[in-house]
């Protein structure tokens, strides 16, 4: 009775909000001799925790009155100042000054304010498929219509993204299209990389019908190999471009520090949005990141960073070779950030999966969950990233094993 009178009494956003199957997944993860490919938490052995200690144990003591208080909801100037120089130095961004920043608690506050300040029932919004989970699960709350994009090796299939945008002018709904987004770099779920001449021809998609990006690049500063090409936001500049980042995958996750760049006008509505969501976010997290920017080069740090995960994706690879490559397995290889997509033959759904996986205690993402309105899907997306490379083997053997149990519940 209760439970009925509760649901009766729920807010249209409030029925329409969606569980996190990453976050559903993990308390399964947490089992003992559990194998998880699932999230994409960093390995915490590449956390700089002695320098943050040190650094935390100064700010406390000599820092409180700004640390432990309330501060502006723009953000720590200090940090400010500091991810202004990083900007530079990684994106080759210099255009842009602290009111074109807002720090926000983690990249999904980003999205989740976007979504806010953009979107609502008669809106478009274009996505790649597949898309970023948590891109989705902050989108749907403002009952938007998703336009999906295929994928290819290269990125968004602009091709495509011409058709319906021409389409769509036709029809006189190019103004509902309140942006485009993408994850151009080391993508997540697939792993690909957009190339520069799709970020241009992008770019002159948008500039042609008016539309925003929200290029949305937590990984790019995570490179194995070639570095990436330039970001779409030093294509096409902050009149055309949103572009998000965030301290989860460079520094640590549980500083809980994203950022938002864009012009000042949009800057102003996000920093209202923000105010009504959390006042603003730490200023300890913020000052401790800006210390260690500040004390600390943060590109020695991320060479071990890139070595870590370049070797982790190499084993992970390796063993797909040998225990999912005879069921007809193909895979993504990402030059840089923390995801492979592997996709099965048609005829297997990771989703169902799932059960016999749980069984051989060995976690994936079923690639249904990076999809719009998709019923099945023979795709998952696997991360190297947290998993010791010694267990990594082992847990794509057990992988196989799931496999060849679905083959034989299926009959194929």
């Amino acid at each position: 009775m209760i439970t009925r009178i509760f649901e009766e009494r729920l807010s249209k956003i409030g029925k329409n909000l969606k569980s996190s199957l990453i976050r559903d997944l993990l308390k399964y993860a947490q089992v003992p001799g559990a194998i998880s490919f699932g999230g994409g938490a960093p390995d915490p052995e590449t956390f700089p925790s002695k320098e943050l200690g040190e650094i935390a144990k100064e700010i406390l003591e000599n820092e409180y009155s700004f640390t432990l208080q309330y501060i502006p909801t723009e953000g720590d100037e200090e940090l400010k100042e500091e991810f202004l120089k990083l900007l530079d130095r990684i994106y080759g961004i210099t255009d842009v000054t602290k009111e074109n920043l807002l720090m926000t608690t983690g990249s999904q506050q980003a999205l989740d304010i976007l979504a806010r300040i953009f979107l609502d029932e008669d809106s478009y919004v274009i996505v790649e498929s597949p898309s970023y989970l948590g891109a989705l699960n902050a989108f749907y709350t403002s009952f938007p219509k998703f336009i999906t994009v295929p994928l290819e090796e290269d990125g968004m299939d602009i091709n495509y993204l011409e058709k319906v945008l021409k389409e769509l002018d036709e029809r006189g709904e190019i103004e509902k299209v309140k942006f485009i987004y993408t994850v151009p770099t080391f993508q997540n779920p697939a792993g690909v990389t957009m190339s520069l001449e799709k970020r241009k021809a992008l770019v002159e998609l948008a500039e042609k019908y008016d539309i925003l990006i929200v290029e949305d690049d937590p990984y790019g500063a995570l490179y194995f190999d070639e570095i990436p090409p330039d970001s779409i936001y030093r294509l096409a500049g902050k009149e055309r471009v949103i572009l998000l980042n965030t301290f989860s995958k460079i520094l640590t996750p549980g500083l809980r520090i994203g950022v938002i760049i864009a012009d000042k006008t949009i800057i102003t509505k996000a920093i209202r949005a923000k105010q009504s969501a959390d006042l603003c976010s730490s200023g300890l997290t913020q000052r401790l990141a800006a210390r260690f920017l500040k004390n600390y080069d943060l590109f020695d740090y991320l060479k071990n960073i890139r070595a870590v995960y370049k070797e982790k994706r190499d084993i992970m690879i390796e063993a797909m070779e040998e225990y999912l490559k005879p069921y007809g397995a193909r895979w993504t290889k990402p030059g840089g950030g923390l995801f492979i997509w592997i996709k099965l033959p048609e005829e297997y759904d990771t989703m169902e999966m799932l059960d016999i996986a749980k069984e051989k205690l060995v976690f994936y993402i079923p690639g249904k969950a990076f999809m719009v309105d998709v019923e099945n899907s023979s795709a998952a997306r696997l991360s190297f990233c947290l998993p010791p490379k010694e267990i990594i083997p082992e847990g794509i053997r057990r992988l196989g094993e799931v496999i060849v149990e679905y083959r034989r519940k299926k009959g194929l």
